[in-house]
């Protein structure tokens, strides 16, 4: 039987926040009111994908692949303060190997873990 392959993922983007589902039943979700940073980076050589990495205090989150991305959920990143989709889209369009940081909350907790930026 042929039709189309079964996603790897998918995500869901609400008012309260973002799920990332996969395929081994495995879930990432993270509320947009503890979103405390956002990353770009990541091509993967299968796919050539760009990832948006939103963080918490804790350093956990949700990654979601820029092909998962559509108009609700770049809507909804405009509400975190100060954000710049033109600096995000910037970095979606230069993105490499590691990851950028393109926003953080004015008052991050001091918990999140300082990476290497490109």
């Amino acid at each position: 039987m042929h039709g189309d392959p079964v996603p790897d993922s998918y995500v869901y983007v609400t008012e309260e926040g973002v799920t990332r589902h996969y395929a081994d039943g495995s879930v990432e979700a993270l509320a947009w009111e503890d979103v405390v940073e956002v990353r770009v980076g990541g091509h993967r050589p299968a796919d050539g994908d760009v990832f948006i990495v939103l963080l918490d205090s804790e350093g956990e989150g949700c990654v979601v692949p820029r092909s998962a991305t559509d108009a609700s959920f770049l809507t909804r990143l405009r509400y975190l303060p100060d954000f710049d989709l033109d600096q995000l889209s910037a970095a979606v369009e230069g993105a490499h190997d590691g990851y950028v940081v393109v926003w953080r909350s004015p008052d991050p907790p001091s918990s999140i873990p300082d990476l290497e930026y490109g």
